[in-house]
């Protein structure tokens, strides 16, 4: 990548003009000089996008978190300009800031001295706004030597200084290192350089093949202005980004913003107190699917866990801080106990032990809740009535599933929320190609049982949405551990299957899938889940935790049982974000409600700030946000804010990553919410 002139350039004259008024923005104010009226800033990031990466990564933060932004975008003729009457104006005879922070390309993307890039600087000065550039070569320009290195970071480990700990990156504890998922493909780049005086560095790495440590994030302040510094290439998805992407956030913000952001992960546990069906290696199918051939069902042992395995479930769980969701049939349960002399150990182990965990209903008997399924063909279709309408499972027989299980469940004295359900296969909802609608009556069954949150698989359906009137959806990740394994050497065998060519023995299934790429070689079965599998699904649910997505993942009983393949899987993920992240930002653990309750509320705030009816500001210590009646405000704001009411003050929010956040409306009798700063 070839470095550009330094080209670094600012109006001098401009500066001194508007010393003393960023001083009091900043809160720092003017010796000698007389009070002045307090400006207003807006509570709203200005974006200028040149459709490069980074930019879209930061982006892509902003919205995840709930932080309104307006976008310009450098390649659209009929963009706005940068003024002053675009940046700035007054409101009420009061000066108003409309952006608390910008999002830059680079140092200067519409170009040194320009007139955009002027108002640009004259306006950061005047009103104390932060600035940050997304992706620039290391310069004098931007604070810093000209790069002791530049090159490929894959594999490179990074830490955050004292004072990046000090300040917006103190929520990160140890070192994080850059990806390194393909030795034939370089994934990151970036600039190596020393701090000149006024640069800050929050992240630094040592310098690759030369001595000492260079910068890759650090505050450069100069002339009346702060920048953040980014000197490395990324995207959204990238595990670096991804972790420091909310000190970014809050840097821009200096931590005072709309919207919060916490890490979550969640477990579900399908199948338990059922069997699941083994994948035979011979046939490379599982007997009893419909495109298995012979698939009769017989020649392999079903897989279910023993009492030897909850007694081990629960003991993982108090080792480990972590709180398994089991999702039970109980039906299934009863039927293998008839099936097997009466008596069922697991069962038992796992009722002794029922207060370790959480308990979802997933039916009584695991049936296909959907349309009737005609086997006569591969794949399978839906049955047809004599009408040639679609036939469907019943109201009736759909609401005995949910009533048995969950009643079955109160009796037990499970920890079962009525309002939770995870169907069979997330059937009931549509199913491509085979059952393009809901079944019909599947909205009327969950309102007769007073479900609220219906779980759906994130791989079809990513975004929540309705099952009739009064239940939605709780889109769930899938693991790659799976369901029809019980050992590593089949799981390994079938991934194998998945995910190798035809001439390596494969399916041949990843040469024809474009989203899929197939394996240089087969994993040796002996030890290709633990070298290869854990650490790659280990990586993926570690990024869906560091990013905020609340949505759960889930496996099932038969990964808990014979090998224990997903252990290791979550033992990773948690070993690795606890290494990361400080003690002040837990990984938040929650329930199926309360994720669903999580994701409503996101949408109903996005929302209503897409459609213009959020205002917020600051002015001073004070902030001031207006919303639609009943939409429930997320604030990120300093430990020590309060909520201003009618009569005095109470606390705000509950601490996370250094800041308070909260969910919150305007007290009762008030029009708008106001918080006072510290």
């Amino acid at each position: 990548m070839a470095q550009r002139a330094p080209g670094w350039k600012f109006s001098r004259n401009a500066a001194v003009a508007v010393t003393a008024a960023g001083l009091l923005a900043l809160g720092l104010g003017v010796p000698g000089a007389a009070a002045a009226e307090e400006p207003r800033i807006d509570l709203r990031v200005l974006v200028v996008d040149n459709g490069d990466s980074p930019v879209g990564a930061i982006t892509a933060e902003l919205a995840e978190t709930g932080i309104p932004y307006t976008t310009v975008d450098l390649n659209d003729a009929s963009r706005p300009t940068i003024d002053t009457a675009f940046l700035s104006d007054t409101v009420n005879g009061i000066p108003r800031a409309r952006f608390q922070g910008v999002v830059l390309p680079n140092e200067a993307p519409f170009g040194t001295g320009s007139a955009e890039q002027t108002a640009l600087e004259a306006y950061e000065t005047t009103y104390g706004i932060p600035q940050v550039d997304a992706y620039t070569w290391a310069h004098p320009g931007v604070g810093l030597d000209y790069s002791s290195y530049s090159g490929t970071l894959d594999g490179q480990a990074a830490a955050v200084t004292d004072a990046g700990r000090a300040g917006y990156f103190g929520y990160l504890d140890g070192p994080l290192t850059f990806e390194d998922n393909s030795t034939s493909v370089q994934e990151s780049y970036g600039f190596v350089a020393t701090p000149r005086t006024g640069f800050t560095s929050y992240v630094d790495t040592v310098v690759p093949g030369g001595t000492g440590r260079g910068s890759l994030v650090g505050e450069y302040a100069h002339d009346g202005r702060r920048e953040l510094v980014v000197t490395f290439a990324y995207n959204e998805y990238q595990q670096q980004f991804r972790v420091l992407a909310r000190g970014i956030v809050e840097w821009l913000t200096q931590g005072v913003h709309l919207g919060q952001s916490r890490n979550h992960f969640s477990v579900h546990v399908d199948d338990v107190f059922a069997p699941d069906s083994r994948w035979d290696t011979e046939r490379n199918c599982t007997p009893g699917d419909f495109d298995c051939v012979g698939g009769d069902g017989e020649g392999t042992t079903p897989i279910r866990m023993t009492a030897a395995d909850a007694v081990h479930a629960a003991q993982w769980q108090q080792s480990s801080g972590f709180t398994l969701d089991m999702v039970y049939n109980a039906g299934s349960g009863e039927e293998w106990k008839s099936e097997n002399g009466g008596t069922d150990a697991l069962t038992d182990q796992l009722l002794a032990d029922k207060a370790e965990y959480r308990w979802v209903n997933h039916t009584y008997t695991h049936p296909y809740l959907g349309c009737v399924q005609d086997t006569s063909t591969v794949p399978w279709s839906c049955a047809r009535n004599a009408d040639g309408s679609t036939r469907y499972m019943s109201r009736a027989d759909i609401s005995a599933e949910i009533a048995n299980n969950y009643n079955w469940g109160l009796a037990q004295g499970l920890s079962t929320e009525r309002t939770e359900l995870v169907t069979g296969e997330h059937s009931g909802l549509r199913t491509l190609p085979q059952q393009p609608d809901d079944n019909p009556n599947l909205a009327g069954a969950l309102a007769d049982n007073g479900i609220k949150w219906t779980a759906s698989d994130n791989s079809r359906e990513p975004e929540q949405r309705s099952v009739g009137s009064s239940t939605l959806t709780v889109p769930r990740y899938p693991m790659n551990v799976y369901y029809n394994t019980g050992t590593e050497a089949e799981m390994a065998d079938e991934y194998n299957w998945i995910y190798t060519s035809a001439a390596d023995g494969g399916s041949g299934v990843c040469e024809n899938n474009p989203t899929s790429t197939c394996l240089d070689e087969p994993l040796d079965t002996a030890t290709g889940y633990r070298s290869y599998i854990v650490p790659q699904e280990a990586r993926t649910a570690l990024g869906h935790a560091v990013s905020g997505d609340p949505r759960p993942h889930y496996a099932h009983q038969s990964n808990l049982a014979e090998d224990r393949t997903l252990y290791p899987v979550l033992d990773k993920v948690l070993a690795d974000y606890r290494a990361l992240f400080a003690d002040n930002t837990p990984l938040e653990n929650p329930r199926q409600s309360a994720i669903g309750t999580e994701l409503q509320r996101r949408a109903a705030w996005q929302a209503a700030v897409a459609n213009g009816s959020v205002t917020a500001y600051r002015v001073g210590k004070k902030i001031t946000v207006t919303a639609p009646s009943g939409t429930r405000i997320p604030v990120t704001a300093p430990t020590g804010t309060t909520r201003q009411l009618l009569l005095g003050t109470s606390a705000f929010g509950t601490p996370y990553a250094g800041r308070l956040s909260a969910w919150t409306t305007p007290d009762l009798l008030q029009s708008a919410l106001t918080l006072n700063l510290p």
